[in-house]
C-alpha cells in the first residue's frame, strides 16, 4: 500500500466497487462519469495502466475495461473495505430464524446454512464441531412397536442422533424406560470418546432380562451411534444460486464448481483446517487448486465455550465482501450467544 498514491487507491477502490456491483469490466470513461474524482479520463487511464503493471488489475481480451485481481481484492478487504452495518430488519430476521431450534445443534446449523444462502445469494455451508470432547447429556429409548425402538442420544452440545433398533425379542415400554434411565445414569456427563471404552453393562447386573436385551439388541446400535456422533456434519444450501452469478454462465466453470461442492469430505477437510475467527481467502490464496477461482469466507462459533464449528460462504472472487462478512459474523455471534443461554438453562434444569 506504501507504493500506491491516494489517487491510485481512490481509483482502485472505485473499480472494485463498480465491478462487484456490475460484473462488467470497468473503463476510464465509466469512472470519470460515475465518480467525481476531479481528473480527466486520460489521467484515469494512465493510473489504471500503472495499477495493471503493479498487478492490481487485469485486462480481459474482449474488453477495453479492467477487472480487479486477487491482489486487489486482498488490498480491498484489508484496507479499503467499508464497514457494513446490518439494519434492524436484517438482524430481526436472523434472530428469529436462528433461535427457533437452538436446543438442537444440527437443526440450528442446517437452518443457518439455508438462511445465510438466502441473505447472501451465495452457496452457504455450516459445519458442526467435531465432538471429541463432547459429553453425553441423556439416553432415551422410545418404543415404536413390540420389535422396534428408537435409540436417541443427546450430547450436551445439543447434537442429537437417532437410530432405529430392531429388537430380537418383544419388550415393554417399561423395560425400555428402565434401560434408558440406567444408561443415562451411567454415561451422563462423560465424554463420548470415553464411553466407547467403558464397561457398558454396569448397572444392569440385577436385571438379567434388561442386560440380555441390552447386549443383544441395544449395545451394537449404541456404539455405532456414539461413533457417528463424533463426526462433524456439513450442511450446504444455495447450490443453485451459482446459475444467477455471471461468472458461472460458462457451463464448464459451473460444472467444475458443482463438482467441487459434491466432494463433501474433501471440502469438510479444507474447512476443518482453517484458522478460528473470521477468515477470508481469495483466489490463489486457497491452497486447494479447485478453490483458486473462488473466495471462501468463514467464521467460527462456539458451543459450551469449547466446541468450534464454522459458518461461511463460497463463491466467485467478485462478491460483496463487506456485507457477507458482516452477516456471517452476526450469525456466528448469535449462535454462540444462543447456545450459551441454552447451556445455562440446561444447568438450571439439572439442579
Amino acid at each position: 500500500m506504501d507504493d500506491l498514491s491516494q489517487r491510485k487507491l481512490q481509483i482502485l477502490q472505485a473499480i472494485i466497487s463498480d465491478f462487484i456491483g456490475s460484473a462488467e469490466p470497468v473503463g476510464s470513461r465509466t469512472l470519470s462519469r460515475k465518480y467525481d474524482m476531479g481528473i480527466s479520463p486520460a489521467t484515469i487511464r494512465n493510473e489504471m495502466s500503472d495499477l495493471e503493471e503493479m498487478g492490481f488489475l487485469t485486462h480481459p481480451h474482449t474488453s477495453a475495461g479492467r477487472v480487479p485481481s486477487d491482489k486487489a481484492y486482498r488490498l480491498y478487504v484489508n484496507d479499503l473495505m467499508p464497514d457494513y452495518e446490518l439494519d434492524e430488519k436484517e438482524k430481526e430476521i436472523i434472530d428469529q430464524k436462528l433461535n427457533r431450534s437452538v436446543v438442537e445443534l444440527d437443526k440450528t446449523m442446517e437452518h443457518a446454512a439455508t438462511l445465510l444462502s438466502e441473505l447472501t445469494s451465495l452457496t452457504a455451508f455450516a459445519m458442526t464441531p467435531a465432538q471429541t470432547e463432547a459429553k453425553l447429556h441423556y439416553v432415551n429409548i422410545l418404543p415404536v412397536d413390540e420389535n422396534t425402538a428408537v435409540l436417541m442420544l443427546v450430547a450436551e452440545s445439543g447434537k442429537v442422533s437417532n437410530t432405529a433398533v430392531r429388537l430380537k425379542h418383544p419388550c415393554t415400554p417399561q423395560q425400555l424406560e428402565f434401560l434408558s434411565k440406567v444408561m443415562t445414569h451411567n454415561y451422563k456427563g462423560k465424554c463420548l470418546n470415553d464411553i466407547l471404552t467403558m464397561d457398558l453393562v454396569k448397572g444392569l447386573e440385577n436385571d438379567v432380562e434388561a442386560m440380555a436385551m441390552y447386549q443383544k439388541d441395544i449395545q451394537p446400535s449404541f456404539l455405532t451411534t456414539l461413533e457417528s456422533m463424533l463426526d462433524t456434519e456439513l450442511y450446504m444450501d444455495g447450490l443453485a444460486n451459482i446459475f444467477d452469478i455471471p461468472e458461472y454462465n460458462d457451463l464448464t466453470r459451473a460444472r467444475e464448481f458443482l463438482d467441487l461442492l459434491k466432494r463433501r469430505e474433501h471440502l469438510s477437510d479444507v474447512l476443518l483446517h482453517r484458522d478460528t475467527g473470521t477468515v477470508i481467502t481469495i483466489g490463489d490464496e486457497n491452497s486447494d487448486e479447485a478453490l483458486q477461482d473462488c473466495s471462501l469466507i468463514t467464521a467460527t462459533y462456539h458451543v459450551n465455550g469449547k466446541l468450534v464449528g464454522r459458518l461461511g460462504v463460497i463463491g466467485p472472487t467478485r462478491m460483496k465482501y463487506d456485507k457477507v462478512k458482516s452477516i456471517i459474523e452476526y450469525m456466528t455471534d448469535n449462535i454462540s450467544h444462543a447456545f450459551r443461554l441454552a447451556e445455562g438453562e440446561g444447568e438450571q434444569e439439572d439442579e
